[in-house]
């Protein structure tokens, strides 16, 4: 039986066009990160299993994980987030690194899930956190970092809203405003984490149904659906206005307003799906009515560090999958386009492909990237071989041109044909890259 040339389920093949596409996306993400001073790192594609057991939800390492016993008998498992190892590292170097650290990473994930619009088994993630910051100064620059890797691929404010909410403020509001139980409080918060999926009147049934009796009697079902319903922090009771989480919200609303970021709104229903989050959370909403979804998130998680044995950072960071970018892409039509980053197709005339060596070698080291057809073909079939290649230029070198040191370069897209010495050539080819 043949063997399937479909790559695994959830899985993608990045043929030379999509790989330039993920370079495109790639090469934006770092220009932005490295203008805010953010630094690369990387770390294994495989963990220990109890990294993740201890550090996220159940149901991502019993269902969603990649898990084997490798051959010492140790569980390992397939990264499927990078916060536990980027959380390792510093811990592991605790002592040494010089604060805030700026980091980021592009790393590939997998995760076992049912493969759907947005979201596969094999990604890549845009990871930037920022550690050693308590104030608001951190949540602000991370979404603002957020902001503009968005605007750096054309995105208009009115594209995408960036949603806030704060763990601190729901947790508050839950077990002293409303005097919830921890196990109350707890499933309050995963089914409000849920609500956006469910039908209204379902979800206040559910609700009405966590409360006691004697909390129905106060109103209480009533307060939380009022609280949910806040479209901004004005909009809070004069008690939750007062609460430090609320002032520390409206303080980076301030700071966002004045870099320009003009799409942050307060939601209160924004819970995040991992326990880690600490505080001020985020996320980042596709508006286009195609694509109405979230696209990314994050917040900040003082908690992750402490884990391994050191003392706490305080951190914020935020994960961005290149999936869900690429649909916000192309429903918003900022797909770019991209070409070969072949500049000149060398198509050979006759033996002569050693004489051409000389003239191909000064041709690159002046800066051009040369792709040789030896194939010895026609040159009606080496020249279609450069049109399938995307490549925008194409040169002929035969043995006349060798002798005259002049070589005919023609224009594939325009179909302009002239000749010229290898200097002029490259300046030409130059020109055309210039953005």
């Amino acid at each position: 039986m043949a063997l399937s040339t479909q790559p695994y389920k959830g899985a993608r093949d990045f043929y030379p066009e999509e790989k330039r596409l993920q370079k495109y996306i790639f090469n934006k993400m770092r220009s932005v990160c490295e203008q805010y001073g953010y630094q690369e790192y990387d770390a294994p594609i495989l963990e220990p299993t109890e990294l993740y057991a201890s550090k996220t939800s159940d149901e991502i390492v019993n269902e969603q994980t990649y898990t084997f016993t490798d051959r010492g008998d140790r569980s390992v498992t397939i990264r499927t987030e990078m916060t536990p190892s980027v959380s390792r590292m510093v811990a592991g170097k605790r002592q040494e690194l010089a604060y805030p650290v700026r980091w980021y990473s592009i790393p590939n994930l997998w995760r076992y899930e049912r493969p759907q619009r947005g979201r596969l088994r094999e990604f890549w993630q845009l990871n930037v956190d920022v550690f050693g910051l308590s104030g608001v100064e951190a949540e602000h620059e991370i979404i603002t970092v957020a902001d503009q890797v968005m605007k750096s691929f054309g995105a208009k404010s009115d594209m995408y809203s960036i949603k806030i909410s704060s763990r601190g403020l729901v947790n508050y509001f839950l077990s002293d405003a409303l005097g919830l139980d921890e196990t109350q409080a707890t499933t309050m918060i995963r089914l409000i984490d849920r609500m956006h999926k469910m039908d209204y009147a379902e979800f206040s049934a559910q609700v009405d149904a966590l409360f006691g009796p004697h909390q129905r009697e106060q109103s209480e079902p009533e307060l939380l659906l009022s609280f949910l319903k806040a479209g901004s922090v004005s909009e809070l009771t004069a008690e939750l206005k007062a609460h430090e989480s609320v002032q520390k919200m409206q303080q980076l609303f301030n700071l966002l307003e004045a870099s320009g970021v003009k799409n942050a709104v307060f939601d209160p229903t924004l819970m995040r799906g991992f326990d880690y989050y600490t505080d001020i959370v985020f996320e980042v909403f596709d508006t286009h009515p195609e694509n109405n979804r979230a696209m990314f998130g994050g917040g900040r998680y003082d908690g992750l560090v402490g884990l391994f044995g050191v003392e706490p950072v305080p951190t914020v960071g935020f994960g961005m999958g290149d999936v869900t970018l690429e649909n916000f892409l192309q429903t918003h039509g900022l797909m770019p386009q991209l070409h070969s980053a072949t500049d000149v197709y060398v198509v050979l005339i006759g033996d002569v492909y050693e004489k051409a060596q000389k003239p191909i070698a000064e041709l690159r080291e002046m800066g051009l990237n040369v792709a040789v057809d030896a194939s010895g073909r026609k040159a009606d079939k080496q020249l279609k071989s450069a049109i399938k290649n995307d490549v925008h230029y194409v040169l002929f070198i035969g043995e006349k041109e060798l002798e005259q040191e002049q070589y005919p370069i023609k224009n594939l897209h325009s179909g302009v044909e002239e000749k010229h010495g290898l200097q002029r050539i490259v300046s030409i080819v130059k020109d055309y890259r210039k953005p």
